[in-house]
């Protein structure tokens, strides 16, 4: 059995995935096989409030029945694969450095990093250690955008899609970097990597970022700040508009089997060029943004 450390504790997916993990409180159609959580590292955190996360850590510890350790470090030597799982991407290079230094297989939560240099140098650790290293939001793996990348015989190809999310922000998770980033991957997701330039229109209730791609293609993402939200996409195929609503219900577990599965043969489900062009292209986004919606170059 594979077995996985988890580092932080600030979001919730420290112990929803521990839980369809490791097969404990939750149903069964949940659960997922391969890979068992053995330990934890709680580190302070910029962006959730302490009793937030000494909650997670209660629940990890209390019901789930597993270990802390004082510091990452801590686990090397008794982990077969790591789970950066920080909600601030600003520290994800801080946290994955020294299981990446040590090649030990990393999964590094959304965002991938809260800039594009930071990914860089990830990138450059895992590529220089030849070690796997994968980050997706579970929106990637959601039924419905599976359904439609696998439809191609009955669609024909994508020629364009308006992807939309909430769009939450944080000064650590700038611009779409925060929430926004399940938008964007759902618009990769679909439309796949080559967006060569974007631009912004940006206003307190939302955020619209339109891309081109090198072949003329045109995809958008919505970030919705304020009225009604949730997940999903508008996709204009050579034969029909697809508009489809995601669902959440099994997202963390479809996600957690392209996790295992990196875990399991040592190769990432997604191209690590893929990952730096979504983080490239929120950067290009905030960037448009802050110079009053100018077309900016996607460059990774």
């Amino acid at each position: 059995m594979i077995r996985l450390g988890i580092v932080d504790f600030d979001s919730s997916h420290a112990v929803e995935f521990t839980k369809r993990l490791n097969h404990q409180g939750i149903a069964q159609e949940q659960w997922v096989e391969g890979a068992r959580v053995v330990m934890g590292c709680s580190l302070p955190s910029a962006i959730t409030e302490a009793a937030r996360v000494d909650q997670f850590v209660r629940t990890f510890t209390q019901e789930l029945g597993l270990p802390l350790v004082a510091k990452p470090e801590d686990m090397i030597g008794k982990i077969d694969g790591v789970l950066i799982e920080s909600v601030d991407g600003s520290v994800h290079l801080e946290r994955a450095r020294p299981f990446l230094q040590a090649g030990i297989p990393t999964y590094v939560d959304k965002p991938f990093a809260s800039s594009l240099a930071d990914a860089r140098e990830l990138v450059s650790l895992a590529e220089k250690r030849k070690v796997p290293i994968f980050s997706s939001s579970s929106l990637r793996y959601a039924p419905e955008v599976v359904q439609l990348r696998n439809s191609e015989v009955d669609t024909g190809r994508i020629l364009g899609c308006d992807a939309y999310s909430p769009a939450s922000t944080h000064p650590r998770n700038p611009g779409l970097f925060h929430y926004g980033i399940h938008g964007v991957e759902t618009l990769y997701a679909l439309m796949g990597p080559g967006c060569e330039s974007v631009w912004t229109v940006t206003e307190p209730g939302g955020e619209v970022v339109a891309g081109r791609w090198r072949d003329g293609r045109v995809g958008t993402m919505r970030g919705v700040r304020a009225g009604a939200s949730g997940f999903g996409f508008t996709a204009f195929t050579e034969k029909k508009i697809v508009p489809t609503t995601i669902g959440t219900q099994f997202i963390y577990r479809e996600l957690l089997k392209n996790i295992v599965d990196m875990f399991k043969t040592g190769k990432s489900p997604l191209d690590v060029g893929v990952t730096l062009e979504i983080v490239a292209f929120m950067e290009g986004a905030l960037r448009s943004a802050g110079q009053g919606g100018a077309a900016v170059r996607v460059a990774v």
